[in-house]
């Protein structure tokens, strides 16, 4: 029977034309490598040894991640991984990897085989283009195909698909679980009503737009669309197919823009669009729910003075300053939006004329605690017009119209003081 020593058996690794490298599963270092496991890389062997296999791994990034695929090794006897290796060069190699666990001397250990696929890859493109141009194209044009097999559960899902969920290929179970617990909490409900009437025949077709929960954390916004594509013998749907669009970066942008248009830009108030409406909802609860609402009007006493002897910018600090003062004295239900120029509203729902000429008050003795001085201003001052529902009218425009004239009598009395309207 024919016996290798250590040396032998070095050389008979470096005889295959697969790399071969063990590793240390707690810190990802190569502790040995065969000589295709660092030639194939353009590497040195003394380049390779001691590193982490993340700096050679391309689809692997990061000791959290590593500790993940560490635990599905550890719980498999056999785990197949498919990515793409780093060359010396800055290019890539695309590889299979066979990993397998063992313990010597009381010390756990990872065996990997990568093998070179490059070759393979290109010859399964050329299948692809050449035979199933529809499914490719497909696959390439969006970022997640998947097949739903409605008797027996089994749901496929692209690689794609599977890498925007945060999971290599071997790792999400094929069932409609592995997708639904990832859809976010407030949106799994609408979803899969959507996609049951779509099956039950109440809806042509399949299309939401919600938010995936992917496994490290992130929230994908996604643009999900199927149709039922097979039927049995008595015409009940057997199989489903769809794709997903990731739309993260267009729902951002939704957002920002939104928030543009119904933001002001420099105090980051809503703006007078958003203040009309948010005040015409109030209204319509206090209505319904009988209970009062004021308005509080609110103008910079000789601002233009500031803007004059300071400059605009100096003023835009004290525009800032003030608004963000009297915020952090808000409750969570009140609503304060810039009016225009300096002149800024705050309702105050489910609020009598008399508290919130007390809360109005308050606000006065905030704006005397500022250290003037340290801005290099005189202090500037407010004047500010109270009138309530049902007491000055019962429209959000006849109560601003109230308040902003309780305003100019304010100044007109010496500034610096709240004045309720007359009814």
């Amino acid at each position: 029977m024919l016996k290798l020593h250590t040396k032998e058996l070095a050389t008979l690794f470096d005889h295959m034309l697969d790399g071969v490298y063990l590793i240390d599963p707690d810190t990802s270092r190569i502790l040995w490598c065969n000589r295709a496991g660092f030639q194939e890389l353009g590497f040195e062997k003394r380049e390779i040894l001691n590193q982490s296999v993340l700096s050679l791994q391309k689809d692997v990034q990061g000791l959290p991640q590593w500790q993940e695929v560490r635990q599905v090794i550890l719980n498999n006897n056999s785990y197949t991984f498919v990515g793409r290796h780093r060359h010396k060069t800055d290019g890539e190699i695309a590889v299979e990897i066979i990993t397998t666990h063992f313990t010597l001397h009381n010390h756990l250990y990872f065996l990997s085989v990568a093998r070179n696929i490059n070759n393979r890859m290109a010859l399964e493109q050329d299948m692809q283009s050449r035979n199933h141009n529809i499914w490719f194209a497909l696959n390439e044009a969006s970022d997640g195909i998947w097949e739903w097999e409605l008797e027996t559960g089994h749901v496929f899902f692209s690689p794609q698909l599977k890498k925007m969920f945060g999971y290599c290929p071997d790792e999400m179970p094929p069932t409609l679980d592995s997708w639904r617990n990832n859809v976010h909490p407030d949106d799994v409900e609408t979803v899969i009503t959507i996609l049951q009437d779509h099956i039950q025949g109440r809806r042509s077709h399949y299309e939401a737009e919600y938010r995936l929960l992917n496994r490290n954390g992130y929230i994908v916004w996604v643009h999900d669309q199927g149709k039922v594509c097979e039927r049995d013998a008595q015409g009940k749907p057997t199989h489903l197919a769809g794709m997903v669009q990731d739309i993260t970066e267009r729902k951002q942008l939704e957002e920002q823009l939104q928030r543009l248009a119904s933001h002001d830009a420099l105090t980051q108030l809503p703006n007078r669009r958003a203040g009309e409406e948010h005040a015409a909802y109030l209204m319509a609860m206090s209505k319904r729910n009988k209970t009062p609402l004021t308005f509080a009007v609110i103008d910079f006493d000789n601002f233009k003075d500031v803007n004059d002897i300071h400059g605009h910018q100096k003023g835009d600090e004290v525009l800032i300053l003030i608004t963000k003062t009297l915020r952090d004295r808000l409750r969570s239900s009140d609503y304060f939006y810039r009016w225009g120029g300096e002149e800024f509203v705050i309702l105050l729902p489910e609020t009598e004329l008399d508290n919130s000429l007390i809360v109005s008050n308050k606000w006065h003795q905030t704006l005397k605690k500022i250290d003037w001085a340290e801005h290099n201003l005189s202090p500037v001052t407010i004047s500010i017009g109270l009138s309530g529902y049902p007491t000055h009218g019962d429209t959000p425009m006849q109560l601003f119209q109230s308040a902003d004239r309780a305003v100019y009598e304010a100044k007109a009395k010496g500034r610096n003081q709240t004045i309720v309207a007359q009814p």
